[in-house]
């Protein structure tokens, strides 16, 4: 019943605690246990397949190794958790496909080839594919990364519906604390990596705390549901 941001400068373990979300880093101390499941006593192949990434890496990448697929064949290999389709979907998967890009607004895109969408369209059709996975975990690594103000607000609007009621719990990362939705109800902030503080979005995306993270005077205003933050001297 939570999804939460992770915040955090460059060079924060971000990335790392990711790569131990997803078994690809063990940590030196302590146990892991995502979804239920302790790392070590669980098919991480299998498990994985439950967790799902959304990060402009991975559009990248599957641009890269299928580059004739369509918007909508993205998201229909979202279903079983593949980089790329192997056979070509029926038209049931086409159809629940296309509902799915209709419910994120980007219906218009069903039919363009991927690699040929902007970074924002590509980003919102990786959502509308995360969906279609029905993953129980959702990253969002930086999905806003390179995006001009109307793509960023485009994708931000897609994340709202992918948490909306039924979704999966997602995991958002940034460093822009803008970005941090209504939807979103804690905070982990992350600091030379080590958590500096983590629990509600209110108590943790503070002045003081985010000045502690950042190394910079900032102060922080609420403004429809989303904090905003100011550099003061």
């Amino acid at each position: 019943g939570e999804h939460w941001a992770l915040v955090g400068e460059n060079g924060a373990g971000k990335t790392s605690l990711l790569d131990i979300v997803m078994g690809y880093l063990w940590p030196t101390t302590g146990s892991v246990e995502v979804l239920g499941a302790r790392y070590g006593e669980v098919d991480l192949r299998e498990h994985r397949t439950r967790i799902g990434w959304v990060g402009s890496s991975f559009s990248q990448r599957l641009a890269a190794v299928r580059p004739d697929e369509t918007a909508i064949e993205v998201v229909v290999s979202g279903e079983r958790a593949l980089v790329g389709l192997w056979q070509s979907p029926s038209e049931a998967q086409r159809a629940a496909a296309r509902s799915v890009l209709q419910a994120f607004g980007r219906g218009d895109l069903a039919d363009r080839p991927f690699r040929a969408l902007s970074q924002g369209e590509q980003q919102s059709v990786l959502l509308a594919r995360m969906w279609m996975a029905r993953a129980d975990l959702v990253i969002l690594d930086e999905p806003c990364t390179g995006l001009d103000l109307r793509a960023r607000e485009q994708v931000l609007e897609a994340v709202g519906r992918l948490a909306q009621e039924g979704g999966p719990t997602l995991l958002y990362v940034t460093h822009h604390v803008e970005e941090i939705l209504p939807v979103f109800t804690h905070v982990l902030l992350l600091k030379e990596g080590r958590v500096l503080a983590a629990g509600p979005k209110e108590d943790v995306l503070t002045g003081r705390r985010l000045s502690e993270a950042f190394e910079i005077g900032l102060d922080v205003r609420w403004q429809a549901g989303r904090p905003w933050v100011a550099v003061v001297s």
